[in-house]
């Protein structure tokens, strides 16, 4: 299975950016689906997680900012995130888990700057 991040760019404080994340494969198989980021000097942290059942979990700094979500027919998974702010900077990478795997795709850049 490969997944396909993009959607990042540059965007000034306050902006929107909509991420995706494409899978190769079915995404139904996913017991859970996620989006982490990892800024310059940090660790990656989850920003926000989706459930095959449609829950959803975010990390404190960005609720109500950020909308994690799935479209099993397309087999994307989507972050979007408004309101951003500087300390929103990071590489964001989404991942698939299933019982036996977690996959990984390629990150990709978001820089919130005026």
């Amino acid at each position: 299975v490969q997944l396909q991040a993009s959607g990042g760019g540059l965007v000034q404080p306050g902006g929107s950016l909509r991420l995706s994340c494409a899978s190769s494969r079915s995404i139904v198989s996913f017991n859970a689906m996620g989006w982490y980021r990892q800024a310059p000097g940090k660790q990656r942290e989850l920003v926000a997680i989706i459930m095959s059942g449609g829950s959803t979990n975010y990390t404190n700094s960005v609720k109500g900012r950020f909308t994690i979500s799935r479209d099993n027919a397309k087999n994307t998974l989507y972050l979007q995130m408004n309101i951003l702010k500087p300390e929103d900077t990071a590489v964001y990478y989404c991942k698939g888990s299933n019982s036996l795997l977690d996959y990984w795709g390629k990150g990709t850049l978001v820089t919130v700057s005026s």
